[in-house]
C-alpha cells in the first residue's frame, strides 16, 4: 500500500511547479475571467506536454495510466497555481465516466472537456471554451452538446464560468459499456477527489503568501509576523491544512484499491471525508488570509483575490459540504450496524 508521495511524485511535484511558475498562470486567469481564453490555452498546453492532461487516461489510448496519488499530486498544484479552466472535469472526471478511445484520446491530447451530471454538478462549466461538451441524463447515458448559445451564469469566482446544459441540443450519445449506476458514482467520486486536491493546494497558497505578506509588512515598528495573534492565526491555518492530508491520501489509497489486507476500503466515504477537511481547511486559510491583508485583500486588483474567490467556489462543486459529510456519516451508521 503508497501512501505517501514517492520520489517519483516528488520530481514531478518540482516539474509541475517549475512549469506553472513560469507559465504566467495568475495573467492566464485574469485573461480567462475576461473572455480571452488564448493565455489560459497555452497553460494547458504545457500541462498537455507534461501528461497532466492524460494522467487518468490509460497508456492505450495515449494517456499516462496514472493512479489517484499522481492526481492528487497534480490537483494540489493546480489549485496552487490558481489554473483557470475545468481541469477536475476534463482530467478526473471525463476519464472516469467515458469509454470511448476517440474523446480519450483527444483529452490526454490536450483537448479541453466540460461535463454537467445533474444534481451535484448541473452546470456545464467553461462550456464556451472546452472543445468537448457533456452531459449525463437521469439514465446515466452520456452525451455531447453544442457550445452554448447563452451567456455564462454568474459565480463568485470571475474564472468559473457556468452554462446552463441544453439538452435540446445534444448531438451524439455514448452509453458506456459498464453498469451505468457505477459509472455515474465513479465520476462524481472522481470530481470530489480532485476538488479536495485542488482546495488543499489553494489553502496552501493562501497559508504561504499570507506568511510572506506578514513578514513584509510592518506596523508599530515591525513585521506583523512578530506578533502573538498573527501567529496563532497562522498555526491555525497551517494545522488544519497538515490534518486534512493524510485524509486526502487516505482517499488515494481507497480510490486505487491497493491498501493492505484487513484495511477497511470505501472510496466514497474517504473521498467524502477528504473532501470535508479539505475545504474547510482551505476556507479557514481564506478568511485568516483576508484577515492578515486587511483592505487590500479585498480588492480585485491584488491577486490574493483569485484564490479567495476560488475557495468559496469549490465549496460547493462536485457536492456541498452538507452532502458529503451525509455520505461520512452514513457510512458509519452502516458500519456500526
Amino acid at each position: 500500500m503508497r501512501f505517501a508521495p514517492s520520489q517519483e511524485n516528488a520530481a514531478f511535484t518540482e516539474s509541475l511547479d517549475d512549469l506553472l511558475s513560469r507559465a504566467g498562470v495568475v495573467a492566464a486567469a485574469r485573461a480567462w475571467a475576461d473572455g480571452d481564453n488564448s493565455p489560459g490555452r497555452k497553460v494547458w498546453a504545457a500541462l498537455a506536454d507534461l501528461g497532466v492532461t492524460g494522467l487518468a487516461i490509460p497508456e492505450e489510448h495515449g494517456g499516462v495510466g496514472g493512479d489517484p496519488v499522481d492526481l492528487a499530486v497534480a490537483f494540489q498544484a493546480l489549485g496552487y497555481h490558481g489554473v483557470p479552466g475545468p481541469v477536475v472535469e476534463s482530467i478526473a472526471v471525463l476519464p472516469a465516466l467515458l469509454s470511448d478511445p476517440g474523446h480519450l484520446r483527444s483529452l490526454a491530447d490536450g483537448a479541453i472537456g466540460t461535463v454537467a451530471l445533474a444534481p451535484r454538478t448541473p452546470f456545464l462549466l467553461d462550456a464556451d471554451v472546452a472543445d468537448l461538451r457533456f452531459v449525463v441524463g437521469a439514465d446515466g447515458a452520456i452525451a455531447t452538446v453544442e457550445a452554448p448559445s447563452t451567456g455564462p451564469l454568474g459565480s463568485v469566482d470571475p474564472t468559473r464560468r457556468l452554462f446552463p446544459t441544453e439538452l435540446n441540443d445534444v448531438l451524439e450519445g455514448e452509453t458506456p459499456g459498464r453498469d451505468l449506476q457505477n459509472v455515474v458514482q465513479s465520476g462524481e467520486v472522481a470530481g470530489a477527489f480532485a476538488v479536495a486536491a485542488q482546495l488543499l493546494g489553494a489553502g496552501r497558497r493562501l497559508l504561504d503568501d499570507t506568511v510572506e505578506y506578514a513578514k513584509a509588512r510592518a506596523q508599530y515598528g515591525k513585521a506583523i509576523g512578530e506578533y502573538q495573534a498573527i501567529k496563532h492565526l497562522l498555526a491555525d491555518v497551517a494545522t488544519r491544512l497538515e490534518l486534512a492530508a493524510p485524509l486526502l491520501s487516505g482517499a488515494a489509497v481507497a480510490l486505487s484499491g491497493n491498501a493492505s489486507r484487513g484495511v477497511d476500503l470505501d472510496p466514497a466515504r474517504d473521498v467524502a471525508a477528504a473532501r470535508v477537511a479539505a475545504a474547510d481547511a482551505a476556507y479557514l486559510a481564506a478568511r485568516t488570509a483576508l484577515q492578515v491583508h486587511g483592505a487590500i485583500g479585498y480588492t480585485a486588483e491584488y491577486d490574493l483575490g483569485l484564490w479567495i474567490t476560488k475557495v468559496r467556489a469549490l465549496q460547493s462543486a462536485w457536492g456541498t459540504q452538507a452532502e458529503h459529510r451525509a455520505t461520512v456519516l452514513d457510512a458509519v451508521r452502516k458500519a456500526a450496524r
